[in-house]
């Protein structure tokens, strides 16, 4: 398990290298929700989500060895654009795995920070190719299932803890689970009585089918929403996740689109489904817990262009 020491040692090795991100509370959000909201916004991290923070955390904890193999990672979009980057940087050599169903601007970014891209077909294939590549003798750059880019992803729950006030309820959005196990890694021990959301989207439920399995186990992928879709979690996000957080949530892809156009409307950001999603899934928490609730959210990442959103909201009839 990740402590608030491994987060607060990722802090200061990234420090310099990535921002701390506002957190600020919506007026716009406090009146769409009829509760307090107090936003993190990662979506103006560098290269546009908090997957800058684990991804620069490993790469600079690697050896010289490991740095002259080269590096390879597998992505849905964001993790691919914060590993190119950072490799770029450091003048490492990247080949980013992507399934065809990334934004295509993702693989624009990743190609232009200098990162070779290959594309297949499936996210699952995806994953397949990364081990290939990884046995021949790159260095592995996992999205998720890595302890320093578990706690380099925790320092967004560090800096949360620091700047927000009083909060009871903080919404997180679950892909592989990196993100909400350093989250709540870090408010576990500096925020003991905050409950913690998870939220999914629909046909990218790896966490919640692991929870109730009881374990890691294989999901079929639909959602639309690329960043999100891991094919499995892993054991270690897994038991962060079992553990740390009280519940996670699944909102249809229609809904988190919904939510991604309220952020734009009411909260004045452009962000991503993966974040969008939190807007349907705190209006469940409200109706759970009752009045007097103060909600955090996470806002992860805003790396969709305006016609995926467009084009998202008139597939699904919300034009």
């Amino acid at each position: 398990m990740i402590g608030i020491s491994d987060i607060e040692a990722a802090a200061d090795l990234i420090a310099g290298h990535v921002i701390r991100t506002p957190t600020v509370p919506s007026p716009g959000l406090t009146a769409l929700l009829g509760a307090p909201v107090t936003a993190k916004l990662e979506l103006l991290q560098r290269t546009g989500s908090f997957k800058s923070r684990g991804a620069t955390a490993k790469l600079l904890s690697l050896s010289e060895a490991e740095r002259a193999a080269g590096v390879v990672a597998v992505s849905g979009g964001n993790h691919g654009i914060a590993v190119a980057h950072m490799a770029g940087a450091l003048h490492v050599k990247a080949t980013i795995v992507m399934p065809r169903s990334a934004p295509a601007r993702a693989v624009r970014i990743a190609e232009a920070a200098g990162a070779s891209v290959r594309l297949t077909d499936t996210m699952d294939g995806a994953f397949q190719l990364v081990g290939r590549l990884r046995d021949e003798g790159l260095t592995l750059v996992h999205p998720f299932d890595d302890p320093l880019v578990v706690a380099g992803q925790g320092t967004v729950g560090l800096e949360f803890a620091e700047d927000a006030g009083d909060l009871t309820d903080v919404l997180v959005s679950i892909g592989g689970g990196g993100l909400i196990s350093g989250v709540a890694a870090a408010l576990r021990a500096r925020r003991p009585g905050v409950r913690l959301w998870g939220v999914e989207t629909e046909g990218a439920e790896a966490m919640s089918r692991a929870l109730a399995a009881g374990g890691p186990v294989p999901v079929d992928l639909s959602s639309v929403v690329s960043t999100l879709s891991a094919p499995a979690v892993s054991e270690l996000t897994y038991a962060h996740v079992s553990e740390l957080v009280d519940e996670v949530l699944v909102v249809p892809d229609r809904e988190a689109v919904a939510g991604t156009l309220d952020f734009a409307e009411h909260a004045k950001l452009w962000t991503e489904p993966a974040a969008g999603c939190l807007l349907p899934a705190a209006r469940r928490v409200l109706e759970r817990v009752g009045e007097g609730a103060r909600l955090g959210l996470v806002v992860c990442g805003g790396n969709a262009t305006t016609g995926d959103v467009l084009g998202w909201a008139e597939r699904f009839g919300l034009r």
